[in-house]
């Protein structure tokens, strides 16, 4: 019996039972379109971590204090003052792998203009930070060199800066706000960034020249950070090293001695959040790929109901010259065709529930060819796998006992 009868005689029989097919398919429909979405669903998040992660600053390196032991009793990072302007020189003069570098300090407290004030903090940077961080200014200009050489009250604001304290729209760039009562005029507004992807408001910001809130904010010699990037991101490692040698050779450790500094990286960070984000979607697909395994179940126990019921006809089919082969193959291509039309009915609607997802929840989703391909490849795996027994069970059967059977 050639292969086009028995694709038309399994055909037949799966439209002599549409309904009892459709039921034995839900299970793989549901599993392959559950696989789909919450493959879409993960790798749409990762992505977006990884936009977010390049708008900060991919070869972005994060300098801070590290803590330390005195006396037996662990210090906080942020009590220790082991960062000093004279480190930043001596990186900002020494080291090749840095395309710039920035100190940083803050201080919190009200913003202040007129009737209008908002919470925030003025960060203390350099000239480097706008590259750094990836910001532009949209409104005014920069600080200058000479404003953080004579410590000069100006700034540039974000938009949240902007909307809170000067609601009626005015332009901000040569007003004069206060913090802490003490005047800053603002020279510059930033480009709006909005929100990133752990729900920050990168627009809520106050730069200002790093000498002028440390000496007039802070009242400090240190430092509370250094903000650098690497050359390149693939540079990033040997600007790492280079900054630990150089700061452990100022701060005077030996070999022994822990580093009294930390450094991290955007590319850490990024290490980070992706094998997170990859753990949370293998547990989703994994739980999701349970439907498959039921939905093979539910094949398996139909195909079985199906031997049973045609057993006298199996019988009859061998009895005129039908060999055991050409039953294994009738059952196999009625459980393979049940698991690939389940599948593909399953891959239209894992895509759709992905775009309505996306479209009502405005979750970022980001379906790959290879998890449509992973998942009709698993669903057929799984026709062949849970089929394979009851067809065999049919072509093991002795033709004159199937004729026999009622």
């Amino acid at each position: 019996m050639n292969g086009t009868n028995l694709f038309k005689i399994a055909l037949r029989a799966l439209a002599n039972n549409k309904m009892r097919a459709f039921l034995t398919m839900l299970g793989i429909i549901i599993g392959v379109a559950s696989v789909i979405t919450m493959l879409a669903i993960g790798q749409g998040s990762k992505q977006s971590i990884r936009s977010q992660i390049a708008e900060m600053g991919s070869n972005m390196i994060m300098i801070h204090p590290g803590g330390d032991t005195r006396g037996g009793v662990r210090r906080d990072a942020s009590e220790m003052q082991t960062l000093k302007l004279e480190n930043y020189e001596t990186l900002r003069n020494e080291t090749n792998y840095l395309a710039g570098i920035s100190p940083n300090v803050s201080s919190s407290g009200q913003l202040v203009n007129g009737n209008n004030n908002y919470p925030s903090s003025v960060s203390g940077v350099g000239l480097d930070y706008l590259d750094i961080r990836q910001l532009s200014v949209d409104n005014g200009t920069m600080f200058t060199e000479n404003d953080i050489q004579t410590s000069a009250k100006v700034c540039v604001i974000g938009k949240t800066i902007v909307d809170n304290l000067f609601p009626d729209g005015s332009d901000p760039v040569g007003k004069v706000i206060r913090f802490n009562k003490i005047p800053f005029r603002v020279v510059g507004v930033l480009k709006s960034k909005g929100y990133n992807s752990m729900g920050m408001d990168q627009d809520d910001v106050v730069l200002a020249p790093y000498t002028t809130v440390m000496k007039r904010l802070l009242a400090t010699t240190s430092l509370q950070g250094i903000y650098a990037s690497a050359l390149s991101e693939e540079m990033t490692e040997y600007a790492i090293d280079e900054i630990t040698d150089i700061l452990r050779r100022e701060h005077k450790l030996k070999d022994r001695d822990e580093d009294d500094f930390t450094i991290r990286s955007q590319q850490e960070l990024s290490t980070m959040l992706n094998s997170t984000t990859d753990l949370m979607t293998t547990l989703l697909a994994c739980i999701a790929g349970i439907s498959l395994v039921v939905g093979g179940i539910g094949i398996m126990n139909i195909m079985y109901v199906s031997v049973t019921e045609r057993t006298r006809e199996i019988g009859l089919r061998m009895s005129v010259g039908a060999r055991g082969i050409d039953i294994l193959s009738q059952f196999l291509i009625e459980a393979i065709l049940i698991s690939i039309t389940g599948g593909i009915i399953g891959v239209l609607l894992g895509c759709g529930a992905s775009w309505i997802v996306k479209a009502v929840a405005h979750w970022p989703i980001l379906i790959q060819p290879w998890s449509v391909f992973l998942s009709f490849a698993v669903c057929t795996v799984t026709g062949v796998f849970f089929g394979w027994y009851p067809a065999k069970k049919a072509a093991d059967l002795d033709p004159i006992e199937a004729i026999r059977y009622e």
